[in-house]
């Protein structure tokens, strides 16, 4: 079947494919590097708990087999080495079945990783690296050319992924139909960035132009996808200066980064490739299980197509347990004013007036007014994300807040190492409390005569002061 293959897109195939195994790896390196404190049999919210109390009918995974800290460890590194393997370009010197097998490894241990994380795994791009991985089993490596139905399937994730987005703003919040929303995000989104402060200090009139860029190519450019090169390819290359704009404004771990990846596989890159390698005609079972997933997929894609255009628009949402296809969206409400729980322990064994509270410091969100905000995505800081919901909400920390705490009071060596600064580094703190302020970028006077990037204002108590199992009562 001639019309199978696209023997111009080899080299958007191995771009894409090298790009994704990076994202890979750093989602591979965060799992491993964070979950003992996350989800560790000690962890907040240990898997062993998850697995006694859910069927693993709604969420398969590796871990329903076995888990231990130890076995869970290994799947991360284990994906870790994988990636690297695929960024080496290891697929592309193996036959096609195992080529396919060697793709599909990263793909089974991270859904098996997504399946325990609970809460700190609930972010779209969880979802979308998993529908992504899925779809790059097929593409096939080496020396066979890459299927149409692939490239269209991978077309058709990223037309979700931007046009989803652009919806859910339309019908979330009035702030994106008045272009206004900028005037608040750079300073309230999750995790700003190193430049955010300059951005959110750009006059008004250069938000309106963001904002309305950000309709355009959310909302029309997607449709460009579909139609023929070299337009398509403009439409991804509109894509990509979109949201390189958006890593340079804030922190949103690899979503804006996998987004990419995406948009590269839809550039026709043959002219700068010159002529392209031989490639042999893809096996019979190859074609019979590309025309099958893409039936699959296809199957899948109602319930997401239909949720976007329901007017009750739900994003970020997976409507099978193996998130195969799945719907996107972000920042469908923008909000207005920044809150920002602190975390603070005291030494003193009874609380009274003059206690001394000290704050613990958190790798990535807001804290200390004088330090300016980092860099850390594409590298996923989960428990610094889920402070900025537990700040909008207490129910967003109803299940792992408390835990958080326990674990400073004990000093846990695991919990400690997600946190910056620990203000207690020889003996744990007697109580510990949150509470509530609200944060704003200083203006340019004030950044001047203070070195402040933020100005804070305490707002309300989040957690009253806890005691130390065995230690005394609080008293207020």
């Amino acid at each position: 079947m001639e019309w199978f293959t696209a023997e111009d897109y080899w080299l958007s195939r191995l771009i894409f494919q090298r790009a994704l195994a990076v994202v890979y790896l750093i989602a591979f390196l965060s799992a491993a590097l964070q979950f003992r404190a996350l989800i560790g049999e000690r962890g907040m919210l240990p898997v062993p708990a998850l697995l006694r109390r859910t069927r693993w009918q709604a969420a398969p995974g590796l871990f329903r087999l076995h888990y231990s800290d130890r076995f869970f460890a290994l799947v991360a590194w284990t994906g870790c080495a994988v990636a690297l393997a695929l960024l080496a370009g290891a697929d592309a010197h193996l036959p096609l079945w195992a080529a396919m097998l060697l793709w599909a490894l990263p793909w089974v241990l991270y859904l098996s990783i997504v399946q325990v994380g609970q809460v700190w795994y609930g972010f779209g791009w969880e979802s979308l690296l998993l529908e992504t991985g899925f779809l790059a089993v097929f593409l096939g490596s080496g020396d066979t050319a890459p299927p149409v139905l692939v490239l269209w399937l991978l077309r058709w994730l990223l037309f979700r992924v931007e046009f989803g987005a652009g919806l859910i703003k339309m019908r979330g919040d009035a702030c994106w139909r008045r272009m206004a929303c900028l005037d608040f995000h750079h300073e309230t989104q999750p995790m700003p960035g190193p430049l955010s402060w300059y951005f959110h200090r750009l006059p008004k009139p250069v938000h309106r132009v963001e904002v309305a860029a950000n309709h355009v190519t959310q909302l029309l450019v997607p449709f460009l996808l579909l139609t023929p090169q070299p337009v398509a390819g403009a439409a991804a290359g509109l894509m990509i200066v979109t949201q390189l704009w958006l890593v340079l404004s804030g922190n949103f771990a690899w979503l804006n980064w996998l987004t990419i990846t995406l948009a590269l596989a839809a550039v026709d890159w043959s002219s700068l490739a010159g002529e392209p390698p031989a490639q042999s005609a893809p096996p019979l079972w190859y074609e019979v299980a590309v025309i099958a997933v893409t039936v699959l997929v296809l199957a899948l894609s109602y319930r997401p197509a239909r949720n976007l255009l329901s007017r009750r628009q739900v994003m970020n949402r997976s409507f099978d347990p193996l998130h195969l296809v799945n719907t996107y969206g972000a920042f469908g409400s923008i909000s207005r004013v920044r809150l920002e729980v602190v975390v603070e322990g005291t030494a003193d064994p009874v609380i009274h007036e003059g206690t001394r509270w000290q704050e613990y410091g958190f790798r990535g969100k807001p804290g200390d007014p004088r330090r300016r905000p980092r860099q850390f995505a594409p590298y996923h800081l989960r428990l610094d994300w889920m402070m900025w919901f537990a700040a909008l909400s207490p129910a967003y920390a109803g299940s792992w807040f408390r835990p958080f705490v326990e674990r400073l009071l004990e000093n846990d060596r695991d919990t400690l190492r997600l946190l910056r600064h620990n203000p207690f580094p020889d003996t744990p703190p007697v109580h510990v409390r949150a509470r509530v302020y609200r944060y704003r970028f200083t203006t340019w006077r004030e950044l001047r005569e203070t070195g402040c990037w933020w100005h804070r204002d305490l707002v309300r108590d989040f957690m009253r002061p806890v005691a130390r199992a065995g230690g005394p009562d609080a008293q207020h």
